[in-house]
């Protein structure tokens, strides 16, 4: 079971109650605020694990809260939003947003979507540790977004970067394409699976034969996974 704790911020007190029963239902322990203010001082007093942050808030709005929380914080924040519109998106995510729901939504769909967010920004000691993964002759670091291959550093594009962290962190897990483009790509990606494709193609240019004790290997008809050999 889960022991995260997720912060909730709606002015709408249904809309909270409700997240709140659907998460403490997986195990999250759930502290909810009703306007900016409370949110900036909730988030200081409880350190939360997440935060689901409405945008249309009285007193400061999610856009301020945002600003806020990423001022000492990298916590993960999922913007909660009746917009859709891609002014409202791109603002989000270029303020530190890690995820966007727009309402109305469905319960589950917004604690999947919790889940995978903290599967994909959770380290070993959560979030602010240092994120990096080794292997012979391998050395992914995700806080740096260095990749050293022979302890020579590699230049690679943030995504490849996300793509083999996020990989080499599951060692010997099968990912379809479609797993991958939500917790690497995230955010309702616009794509298709050659994009995943293309990712990969670009990495084993840079790792085939370095070493014999892992692969970036295909799993035909299925996906990709990082093995390890013995």
């Amino acid at each position: 079971m889960a022991t995260e704790k997720i912060l909730v911020v709606d002015d709408d007190t249904n809309i909270c109650e409700l997240l709140r029963l659907y998460l403490e239902k997986e195990g999250f322990s759930v502290v909810i605020a009703n306007d900016g203010m409370a949110a900036i001082q909730a988030f200081q007093d409880a350190k939360p694990d997440l935060v689901l942050l409405d945008i249309m808030l009285p007193k400061l709005d999610g856009w301020q809260v945002c600003r806020e929380i990423r001022k000492s914080s990298d916590k993960p924040i999922i913007m909660l939003t009746a917009k859709g519109e891609t002014f409202d998106k791109v603002l989000g995510l270029e303020l530190g947003a890690d995820d966007y729901v727009t309402k109305p939504f469905d319960t589950k769909e917004v604690v999947a979507r919790v889940k995978a967010v903290l599967r994909r920004t959770s380290g070993i000691n959560g979030r602010d540790s240092v994120k990096e993964v080794h292997y012979d002759k391998l050395i992914i670091n995700l806080t740096n977004y260095e990749l050293r291959v022979n302890g020579e550093k590699i230049d690679t594009p943030p995504k490849e970067m996300e793509l083999i962290y996020h990989l080499a962190s599951n060692p010997n897990r099968v990912f379809t394409r479609d797993q991958l483009l939500d917790e690497v790509w995230g955010f309702d990606y616009y794509g298709d699976s050659r994009t995943v494709d293309v990712h990969v193609k670009r990495l084993r240019e840079k790792l085939e034969g370095v070493s014999d004790k892992w692969e970036l290997k295909t799993v035909w008809s299925v996906g990709y996974k990082f093995e390890t050999k013995d």
